[in-house]
């Protein structure tokens, strides 16, 4: 299936209903030429001739593999360092300093859909950050995504020269990584060791996941139908400790769930803390 190819509707259609079945993204109605230039050669690969025989087969027990490399190549990986700025300002001048107060000596963060890891070492950089300059707090930071390569990236925690400097300064850079080789860079292990990354799928139950004091899940949200949306955020909320924190995407409403979360708006961005009327959930 080349780009330029014309797919079949009814195929399309049917493809549309596996994608969003198996991990929640929605496709548009005209979105066929974002199909085509990103299965196309996964289909020459693995010899399948149309979009209805490559549906058939990952719905076959004969797919193997062949599901989870559809999802991976349908799955949108965009992320850089401290994306968006303001989640990071937020962290250490309210959320950290509130996690002392209360006398948290360790919080629980949950990336959700971290891709190659950026977010998940971010929030460990600002927590660094936040201890270096005398406070005393630690953190599990649990990155999760639903492509195994880009789980196997943010383990290794290493990165080339492109992905790398993508919203990091030179200086953290020097403060936070150790150079592997001419364009590689490792986290170093205090940064990296706060951190855990696994697979997981948003449309799947959180119970084993457990309880966090904070969730970050921003700029995903907008691929789900409104339906798995109000659903992957009511169960966020049941995971969610007393007088936890979400943050969202800026783009992301949570209109819906004004009941069970109070928006609150801090340096420059917006959060929402978890109302006491649902603190006593599972």
């Amino acid at each position: 299936m080349s780009a330029g190819r014309q797919i079949d509707p009814d195929h399309y259609q049917a493809f549309r209903g596996f994608l969003e079945q198996s991990c929640g993204i929605v496709l548009g109605d005209n979105k066929q030429y974002l199909v085509s230039s990103r299965l196309g050669q996964l289909m020459v690969r693995e010899g399948i001739a149309n979009l209805g025989e490559l549906v058939r087969q990952v719905q076959s027990n004969r797919a193997g593999g062949l599901r989870g490399r559809v999802i991976e190549a349908m799955t949108t990986n965009e992320t850089q360092w401290f994306r968006d700025l303001y989640p990071f300002s937020i962290l250490q001048e309210r959320l950290f300093p509130e996690f002392v107060k209360a006398g948290k000596p360790r919080v629980r963060i949950w990336s959700a859909a971290c891709s190659s890891g950026q977010e998940p070492y971010s929030i460990s950089m600002a927590l660094q950050e936040f201890i270096a300059a005398g406070q005393r707090l630690e953190a599990e930071i649990v990155g999760t995504d639903i492509s195994p390569a880009m789980v196997a990236q943010a383990r290794l925690a290493r990165y080339g020269g492109s992905a790398i400097s993508r919203g990091l300064s030179l200086e953290r850079r020097k403060r936070f990584f150790q150079q592997v080789d001419d364009d590689t860079w490792e986290a170093r292990p205090e940064i990296r060791g706060r951190v855990k990354v696994q697979s997981h799928n948003l449309l799947e139950s959180f119970t084993s996941l457990g309880r966090f004091d904070l969730i970050f899940c921003r700029n995903v949200l907008i691929y789900f139908s409104a339906q798995s949306r109000e659903d992957i955020l009511r169960r966020m909320c049941q995971q969610l400790s007393p007088g936890g924190y979400l943050i969202v995407g800026a783009s992301e409403s949570l209109a819906r769930h004004a009941d069970d979360l109070e928006m609150v708006r801090s340096h420059g961005g917006v959060l929402y803390r978890l109302r006491n009327k649902v603190t006593e959930r599972r």
